[in-house]
């Protein structure tokens, strides 16, 4: 089907997708300069790591996920989701796991570090996508046959990355299946119960965890400890704010003077506001919705039910996760450590997120040949 002589993908798509790491790239060289300088005596350390360990495997992954036999998602789905999940839990061996801040996220081997919940995020959705597929409306519309082997996988996920703990992984892993599984037809008394159950749960975590507890209160008064753990959303809120209309100049943020925590990571976009001003980051913004809705108009046109759910779990992956980034960063959300898709750094996240928008061209490709 893909991967031979005369093979099409979507240029619209494949532009906005690089345009964006273009992005990504020019503000990290900006955004971890007085970081990577302090540290490491390289003002470009994070631009390099970058290059090297997500964008360069991030493009191999992009062009074989183009060019793989279509069927071959489909039929290897379970295998490369139990594959995902045992690197789950490979991070709680010792000798294995890495921890990095409060989360046990991360398998080290030496110079080389992995993080298994941004590969999760993929192969979840391709397994989800071929379960949906495999499901007739009736099937889904059962309790047997349909929520309670949804629930299973997700709920063993779940658990796995609530012990890590990785909540902002987890809230765009169970956002981004619900949206994919009402799109496939499940009734909309289902995810009502889901979205109860899950408020529910969270109040849990929030009443038997006092560090998730201070972020929800931070969110809601952030004023009331600027110089503890309201820091980071009062930092991120001067430095938009420094903006202004035009911004300070590119290169030329005060903020990201060891100001601001997580300057290339969570908080690359507060930097960016700062140094590009409302009317460039306005830019952006529409860009960014540009390519999550020629995504969308991809899966409209996929010529079955996987490609469909798949490309839609892709996008809404995206795109969920860049309103929960940026949102948080203007005080509209609380702080939960996800990156901006193609922007932060982070090489485990670009080449997983390159991976797949791989798969999104290569259902385009499908689409143009059917």
């Amino acid at each position: 089907m893909t991967g031979r002589g005369g093979f099409h993908y979507d240029r619209t798509f494949f532009a906005l997708l690089f345009g964006l790491v273009a992005i990504g790239l020019i503000m990290l060289a900006s955004a971890s300069w007085p970081l990577g300088f302090d540290r490491f005596g390289d003002g470009y350390y994070f631009l390099k790591h970058q290059l090297i360990f997500g964008l360069l495997p991030g493009l191999v992954g992009c062009a074989v996920a183009m060019r793989v036999s279509y069927d071959n998602l489909r039929r290897f789905a379970p295998h490369m989701l139990g594959l995902s999940i045992a690197l789950l839990i490979l991070v709680f061996i010792p000798g294995i796991g890495a921890d990095f801040g409060t989360s046990h996220s991360w398998i080290s081997l030496g110079s080389f570090s992995f993080q298994p919940s941004e590969l999760v995020k993929l192969t979840f959705l391709i397994y989800l996508a071929a379960w949906l597929e495999s499901r007739s409306k009736h099937e889904l519309k059962s309790v047997a046959t349909g929520l309670a082997p949804f629930l299973t996988v997700l709920g063993l996920i779940s658990l796995l990355l609530i012990l890590q703990p990785d909540t902002g992984s987890l809230g765009i892993i169970v956002l981004t299946a619900f949206s994919v599984y009402f799109v496939a037809g499940a009734p909309i008394v289902y995810l009502v119960g889901l979205g109860l159950v899950g408020a529910v749960g969270l109040g849990l975590l929030l009443k038997f965890s006092e560090y998730r507890a201070a972020r929800i209160l931070t969110f809601l008064h952030p004023e009331l400890d600027p110089l503890g753990i309201g820091y980071h959303i009062n930092q991120a809120l001067l430095a938009i704010g420094s903006g202004g209309i035009f911004g300070r100049g590119y290169g030329h943020s005060l903020q990201k003077f060891q100001y601001l925590p997580e300057v290339a990571g969570d908080s690359i976009f507060a930097v960016m506001s700062e140094e590009l001003g409302f009317i460039l980051v306005t830019v952006f913004l529409f860009f960014y919705l540009a390519f999550i809705f020629r995504g969308l108009k991809i899966a409209e046109a996929a010529p079955d039910g996987f490609g469909r759910y798949l490309v839609i779990g892709i996008m809404a992956w995206f795109g969920i996760q860049a309103f929960v980034n940026i949102g948080a960063m203007v005080g509209i959300m609380p702080i939960t450590g996800v990156p901006l898709p193609f922007i932060s750094y982070g090489g485990t996240a670009l080449a997983i997120s390159l991976t797949a928008a791989g798969v999104v061209l290569n259902v385009s490709g499908v689409k143009q040949k059917n």
